[in-house]
């Protein structure tokens, strides 16, 4: 089989193409250029794209460079900064899989006559007696990533495979270092790549949209703090709200971008009984029903109820009364063995319109 392996100059994609080539496969690795801007996240830099390439010698396959800066723009960068702009909470890592690692780099591949595109996320992707394809946990649930990848429908999941799901990062690290890779000790990357520690979000995002400082609040409405950007300011936040030290601790229970305010209240304050889910994308069928439900990259799954809500959404009804999901954070379904993905959506908050969405998962389109 012909095996296009995403290399982001990671450990993990290093023994991903390692594995497949010593199954047999025709194995050619390809690195995709996605920021052209300062990083120092881990990954996205030139250094990464160095360091595929020396792994890919290494290993004895060609190594190819997608350049998708314009798509990485448009379907990543620019809605993170206009979601802010607005009191969202985007996912940056999500909409790159949805986008980049799933859509167009399928694409490419079918084009150029590959059978599968492999990547080095720690999760799995099984074939079901019926002939069609589960998304499951990685065996290391430490590093487990089948939250960011839960966007694969049937179409993609036939044409991807993730080898390192079956192994835990420490035996990652052990193979890449018999295999005398240069990779084998390098650090995972981080969150999005196209924000630097020196930077920041305040730095990146103040270039490219106006910031405004906002008054902080309790719930009564008396000021009791202050910050600089109420754009930066996220559900359930607790530091850098201004607040004076001493007391119980308060979070941020609601952010009102366009009121420039934002609300401070107890942790009970926070807690909801429903969840409201946009743009949902299903692994198989729509499921209605008792599922566990994870609302962060490294969360713990919680117990609900989910039913679709006719519009391209569903309505997630929680067993016990649950943090309050910040306006678009992903909300992925799980199975009541906590090992499937069942699907995912973006929250909304409550009240709010759904967002409209032609293609939730959109897959196989150039």
């Amino acid at each position: 089989m012909r095996v296009l392996v995403a290399m982001s100059g990671g450990v993990d994609s290093s023994i991903a193409a390692a594995m497949l080539r010593d199954d047999g496969h025709q194995v050619v690795g390809v690195t995709l250029r996605l920021w052209g801007g300062d990083s120092d996240s881990g990954c996205c830099s030139v250094s990464d794209v160095d360091d595929a390439r020396r792994v890919a010698q290494q290993l004895g396959i060609d190594h190819l460079v997608f350049n998708f800066a314009d798509d990485f723009d448009r379907h990543v960068v620019a809605p993170y900064v206009a979601d802010h702009a607005v009191g969202r909470t985007p996912n940056p890592c999500i909409e790159c899989n949805r986008h980049l690692k799933f859509d167009r780099l399928l694409e490419r591949a079918r084009v150029l006559g590959f059978d599968a595109v492999a990547t080095g996320h720690h999760a799995r992707v099984v074939r079901s007696r019926d002939g069609g394809h589960r998304l499951e946990r990685g065996a290391d649930r430490a590093k487990d990533q089948s939250y960011v990848v839960h966007v694969l429908d049937q179409s993609a999941l036939a044409r991807v495979l993730m080898p390192v799901g079956a192994l835990t990062k420490a035996e990652v690290r052990a193979r890449a270092t018999e295999l005398g890779l240069r990779t084998a000790a390098k650090p995972d990357s981080q969150d999005v790549c196209f924000v630097t520690a020196s930077d920041g979000r305040h730095g990146f995002l103040g270039r490219r949209i106006e910031l405004h400082p906002a008054e902080v609040v309790d719930d009564t409405g008396a000021p009791v703090g202050r910050v600089d950007a109420v754009e930066l300011v996220t559900l359930g936040q607790r530091r850098g709200l201004g607040l004076p030290g001493g007391g119980p601790p308060r979070f941020a229970v609601e952010v009102d971008v366009a009121g420039r305010r934002v609300v401070v209240g107890d942790r009970s304050q926070l807690l909801d009984p429903v969840t409201y889910v946009d743009r949902v994308g299903w692994t198989s069928e729509p499921v209605v029903g008792d599922v566990l439900v994870q609302t962060s990259a490294h969360g713990r799954s919680s117990a609900a109820h989910v039913r679709p809500d006719g519009a391209g959404g569903a309505v997630v009804r929680w067993e016990e009364p649950h943090p309050r999901v910040a306006a678009g954070q992903s909300v992925v379904l799980y199975d009541l063995d906590d090992r499937v993905v069942l699907g995912g959506g973006i929250s909304r908050r409550a009240g709010a319109e759904p967002r409209p969405s032609a293609a939730p998962h959109p897959v196989g389109r150039d």
